[in-house]
């Protein structure tokens, strides 16, 4: 009885240990508000750069291709070589050094807030990904299809618009969806440029209650969250389009 009591008093002095805790890291002077803002500038971040992401490296899958079909062309030969170094050069350094490169480097105007430099430098890194994932969605368009085109009499870019992009799109759309997630979390690494995105967050009331169990872990446990809510959906997706590719 008396080892019980023991136990007792010292299971209800940890749970108070942690009520104290987690109103000193969440409630006190509401600090919890550094985690809801910076939930917001990494959904906001994340969102914009694959936005810029799916943009541009459809464009860049668009010229890779087309060189690829047409080689003897000149104007398409340089931009080709562009890509290439494009694709080189992103996929072969890692996020941090582009995102400090980007904002301490090319745009170093204080007009430009940190937010807009780390969207763009994400967008960027994200392009380089997407270009290969549309590039493989529309080389697995049947090539028929651009031959069905040509014979209605549409040119080749009306073709590849109305007629090829949209099923390599539905092809890659698991794909891009993926790199949406993989996007919010690399996101973790914005505060190297002084964006109070969620981790930043987390490590600012670590900072002030000098208590890292209780932030950090609800920042990585409000990642999972959204993560498994992401990739939920994402399953969903991939179910929809398997089943209307059965009709």
């Amino acid at each position: 009885m008396h080892g019980l009591n023991d136990f007792m008093t010292q299971l209800s002095n940890f749970f108070t240990m942690v009520q104290d805790q987690f109103y000193s890291c969440f409630i006190a002077e509401n600090r919890y508000m550094y985690l809801v803002e910076g939930l917001g500038n990494t959904l906001a971040i994340t969102l914009v750069a694959v936005i810029i992401g799916v943009i541009l490296g459809s464009l860049t899958a668009l010229v890779r291709i087309t060189y690829a079909a047409n080689p003897q062309k000149n104007g398409l030969k340089i931009l080709n070589a562009i890509c290439g170094i494009y694709l080189t050069v992103i996929r072969g350094t890692p996020m941090v050094v582009q995102l400090l490169i980007m904002y301490f480097v090319i745009i170093t105007s204080p007009m430009v807030p940190p937010l807009v430099v780390a969207m763009l430098a994400f967008g960027i890194n994200s392009g380089a990904y997407v270009a290969e994932v549309v590039r493989s969605g529309i080389q697995s368009v049947d090539r028929g299809q651009m031959e069905a085109g040509r014979s209605l009499g549409l040119n080749g870019r009306t073709t590849m618009l109305r007629i090829i992009l949209p099923q390599a799109f539905k092809n890659v759309a698991p794909a891009i969806f993926n790199e949406f997630i993989v996007l919010l979390k690399e996101t973790s690494v914005a505060g190297y440029v002084g964006i109070q995105d969620l981790t930043k967050g987390g490590d600012i009331i670590r900072s002030i209650t000098y208590d890292a169990f209780l932030p950090l872990f609800l920042v990585a446990a409000v990642y999972l969250v959204l993560v498994i809510l992401l990739t939920t959906c994402l399953s969903k997706l991939e179910r929809r389009l398997h089943q209307s590719d059965k009709r």
